[in-house]
C-alpha cells in the first residue's frame, strides 16, 4: 500500500532571492533521486515559506520495483577461446560485476555477440531506501552562496534548525550532522511559538495552516495580491503591478497581511520615480495610484503577521518612509538649484573605465559617435543629437542618482527639463540607456534612438578594443545585453546602417587608449559578436533554423537586411517558386561550388542551350539594381529552370576541351552567385 511522504527542512530565514532557485532545484532532485530508486509515486510537490523547504510525495510506493539489468561485455569472440574456455577478459569481466562466468550470456547487438552480466534485484523496501536517498537530497540542493555554521562541515544557504521525515506515521531515520529526522516542526514564529508535534503528512498540514502558517507559496501569493488589491481600494486606488516585488514578499512571511500607510502630498513635488523608487527597493511597499494614473500619497505593506497591533505597524512602517522621502525631497531640492550642465564640470573626476579613461572623455565620443549615426541615418537634429550626448552623463554627478543609481538618465531628463534644455534633449538622455533590461521599451525619438545607438556602440567597441569580452557566463558589463538591444533598436526603428563601417567609426575614438589590437580583428570581433545576438533574435521570431544559417552565411554589417532576407526565404519556402528556384541553384550550385571565375566568353559557347541559357542569364544581370530587390530577383531566377534543365540535357559540362569546361562552369558559378546574393541555399533543408 503507498504511503505519503514528507520531508521539511526547517532552517532560519532564507534570502527571498533564493527560494524560487530553491524550489525548482528540489523538484528537479526529488524527482530524478525517487525515478533512479525505482520509487513510483502519484503527486510530487514542493512547498517553500521563509522558514521551510518541505517536499511532499503523494501515494509513494512501499517497495521498489524489481529491476533487470544488463551491463555488455567483451565480444563473444574475446571472451572464449576456440575450444569455449573462458579467456582472462571473460573471467575480470564476470568478477567486476560479482556473478560468475557460466552465468554471463551471449546476446547478438548490430549483428555481433557479446557477452553480457544479467542480474535482477529485487526491491527493496521504501522504508530502507528513503535515508540515504533524503540525505543525499538535502545535501545536493545547490544555493548563490551557501554557509557552515558552528563546527560543522555541511553547507546550506542558512543554518537548518529542524527536519521532519516521515513515511505515512512512521518516521524515517535520517541524520544530518546533530540533526535527526524526526515529527516536531514549529508553526509561525511569533504568532505560535511553541513545537508541534507531527502524526502523519496529512495531520502536518492541517497543523501548519492552524499555527498562521499558509505552507503553499502559490496560495500565499496569491492571497498577498488580493488583499493589497483590497487594501489599496479602502485608500481609493490601485496598486502597481509588479511581479517582482510580488514574488519576493511571498518569500518573505508565512501569513500576510496587507495593510495601507499614507505620506504627506507635500512629497508628492519629488517625481513619482523617486517615490516609487524608494517604497519598492527600500521598503517592500507597492505604490498606490488613482483612477487616472496618478501616484497617491499612500502605499500598501504586507507584514508576516495577522491584525493585531496593525496600527502600530502602520505607524512605524509610515514614520520609515518619511523619514527616506525626507531625504529624497532634500536631494531633490538641492540639484535642482543649479542647471543640469554645471554637473558636467565633475565628470573630469570620475573614472569610467581604468583604461578608457574619464567620464569627460566618454562624453567626448559618445558625441563624436553619434554625430556620426545622425549624418548616416539623418535622424535628429545635429545641433540636438550633440547637445543630448553633451549631458547625457550629467545627472550621475547630482545628488539623487548618486543615493539612487537606478535612476540615471530618468533624473537626467528631470533636470534637464528644470533648466530650459530642448524638450528632444531632455527625453534623450533619458532614452539613450534604454533598453535596460528584457523586454524593456526601446527609444522613440530621433534623437534619443541615435544616442542611445552610440552608447552601446561605444561600450561595445571600448571593451572590445582593450580585450574586455564575455566568456562563458560571465558578462561584468553586460556586453550581451547591449549588443541585443543594439540589434532591437536597430530592427524596431528599420535602420539600414552598416555596422562595419560604424564600428571603424568608433575604433577610431579610441586609438589614444592604444588597443591591444587592431581596427580589422576589432571591428571583426564585435560584428560577430552582434550578429551571434542577431541570430538569437531571429530565432525567437520563429524563424526556421536553416532559413536562419542560410541567410547569416551571407551576412553583413547590415542587420536590417539580414532581417529581409530572412523573411523572403521564410516565404519562399512556401511558395509555388521553391522547387524551381531550388532546382536552378542546386544544378548549378553542385558543379560549380569549387570554381570562382564568373566570366562567361560568349564566343566561346556551342550549344544553343547554353546560348540560350546565358542570354537569360544576360537579362536578369540586366535588371539588377542597389537595392536589390530580392523576391524579383528570386522569380527571375526560378524562371531560368527550363533553360537549366535544357543545358543539362544538352551539354557535359565536365569536357575534355579545358576552355569550353571552363566557360560553362563559369555560367553555372554566375547564376550560384545571384542566387547566393539572397542567401546560401546549400543550408536550406527541402
Amino acid at each position: 500500500m503507498a504511503q505519503d511522504l514528507l520531508l521539511e527542512i526547517g532552517v532560519e530565514e532564507m534570502p527571498s532571492a533564493y527560494m524560487p532557485g530553491a524550489v525548482r532545484d528540489l523538484q528537479e532532485l526529488a524527482q530524478q533521486l525517487l525515478g533512479d530508486a525505482r520509487l513510483e509515486w502519484k503527486e510530487l510537490k514542493v512547498y517553500a515559506t521563509p522558514r521551510r523547504l518541505v517536499l511532499y510525495v503523494k501515494q509513494l510506493a512501499e517497495q521498489q520495483r524489481d529491476a533487470v539489468i544488463e551491463n555488455r561485455g567483451p565480444k563473444k569472440q574475446m571472451a572464449f577461446d576456440e575450444q569455449g574456455n573462458p579467456t582472462k577478459a571473460c573471467q575480470g569481466f564476470a568478477r567486476g560485476q560479482g556473478v560468475n562466468v557460466e552465468d554471463l550470456q551471449v546476446k547478438e547487438v548490430n549483428g555481433i555477440e557479446y557477452v553480457f552480466a544479467v542480474k535482477k534485484l529485487t526491491g527493496q523496501a521504501t522504508l530502507q531506501v528513503l535515508p540515504e536517498l533524503l540525505t543525499g537530497l538535502i545535501t545536493s540542493i545547490p544555493f548563490p552562496k551557501s554557509m557552515r555554521w558552528g563546527y560543522y562541515h555541511l553547507r546550506f544557504a542558512r543554518p537548518i534548525r529542524w527536519l521532519v521525515a516521515l513515511f505515512g506515521d512512521q518516521v524515517i531515520p535520517i541524520e544530518i550532522e546533530n540533526l535527526k529526522g524526526g515529527r516536531t516542526t514549529w508553526g509561525h514564529r511569533f504568532l505560535a511559538p511553541e513545537p508541534l508535534t507531527v502524526a502523519n503528512p496529512d495531520d502536518y498540514m492541517r497543523q501548519l495552516e492552524s499555527n498562521y502558517v499558509v505552507l503553499d507559496q502559490q496560495a500565499r501569493m496569491e492571497m498577498i495580491w488580493k488583499q493589497v488589491q483590497e487594501a489599496a481600494a479602502e485608500a481609493g486606488g490601485t496598486p502597481m503591478e509588479n511581479p517582482d516585488l510580488l514574488e519576493e514578499i511571498n518569500y518573505l512571511v508565512e501569513y500576510p497581511t496587507a495593510f495601507t500607510g499614507r505620506f504627506s502630498e507635500s512629497y508628492l513635488q519629488v517625481p513619482p520615480e523617486v517615490l516609487t523608487t524608494t517604497m519598492i527597493n527600500n521598503q517592500r511597499y507597492f505604490p498606490i495610484y488613482d483612477e487616472s494614473g496618478r501616484l497617491m500619497p499612500a502605499f500598501a505593506a504586507v507584514r508576516n503577521g495577522n491584525r493585531d497591533h496593525l496600527d502600530n505597524v502602520r505607524a512605524g512602517n509610515e514614520r520609515v518612509l518619511r523619514a527616506r522621502l525626507e531625504d529624497a525631497l532634500f536631494f531633490w531640492n538641492e540639484d535642482n538649484k543649479k542647471p543640469l550642465e554645471a554637473f558636467n564640470q565633475g565628470l573630469a573626476d570620475v573614472l569610467f573605465q581604468e583604461r578608457l579613461g574619464t567620464l569627460e572623455r566618454k562624453v567626448q565620443r559618445l558625441e563624436a559617435i553619434a554625430l556620426y549615426l545622425c549624418r548616416e541615418t539623418g535622424w535628429g537634429k545635429p545641433e540636438l543629437v550633440k547637445r543630448a550626448a553633451q549631458l547625457s552623463k550629467a545627472d550621475l554627478l547630482s545628488s539623487m542618482v548618486y543615493e539612487f543609481p537606478e535612476l540615471q538618465g530618468i533624473m537626467g531628463r528631470y533636470y534637464a527639463q528644470n533648466s530650459g534644455e530642448d524638450p528632444q534633449v531632455a527625453q534623450a538622455i533619458f532614452e539613450h540607456y534604454l533598453p535596460r533590461f528584457a523586454g524593456d521599451q526601446l527609444p522613440q525619438s530621433e534623437v534619443g534612438t541615435v544616442l542611445s545607438l552610440a552608447e552601446k556602440i561605444h561600450n561595445l567597441m571600448g571593451c572590445f578594443c582593450i580585450g574586455i569580452k564575455p566568456t562563458g557566463s560571465q558578462d561584468p558589463y553586460a556586453l550581451r545585453r547591449q549588443a541585443l538591444g543594439l540589434v532591437h533598436i536597430i530592427m524596431e526603428h528599420r535602420l539600414n546602417i552598416d555596422l562595419q563601417q560604424v564600428f571603424r567609426e568608433a575604433y577610431r575614438q579610441f586609438t589614444e587608449v592604444k588597443p591591444d589590437v587592431d581596427e580589422e580583428t576589432a571591428v571583426g570581433e564585435l560584428l560577430e559578436f552582434v550578429l551571434q545576438r542577431m541570430k538569437g533574435v531571429l530565432a525567437e521570431q520563429k524563424f526556421s533554423y536553416d532559413v536562419i544559417d542560410s541567410v547569416m552565411a551571407k551576412s553583413t554589417g547590415y542587420l536590417l537586411d539580414i532581417y529581409n532576407r530572412a523573411q523572403i526565404v521564410q516565404e519562399l519556402k512556401k511558395s509555388p517558386l521553391f522547387e524551381d528556384f531550388m532546382v536552378v541553384f542546386n544544378r548549378s550550385h553542385n558543379l560549380s561550388k569549387k570554381w570562382q571565375q564568373t566570366t562567361v566568353l560568349a564566343d566561346v559557347l556551342q550549344d544553343d542551350s547554353e546560348k540560350e541559357l546565358y542570354q537569360q542569364l544576360t537579362a536578369v544581370q540586366s535588371r539588377l539594381s542597389a537595392p536589390l530587390d530580392y523576391h524579383q530577383l528570386i522569380k527571375d531566377l526560378a524562371d531560368l529552370r527550363p533553360y537549366v534543365d535544357r543545358f543539362f540535357e544538352s551539354v557535359m559540362v565536365m569536357v575534355e576541351d579545358e576552355k569550353l569546361k571552363e566557360n560553362r562552369l563559369s555560367l553555372l558559378r554566375s547564376i550560384a552567385g545571384l542566387c547566393q546574393q539572397v542567401a546560401d541555399f546549400s543550408k536550406i533543408v527541402q
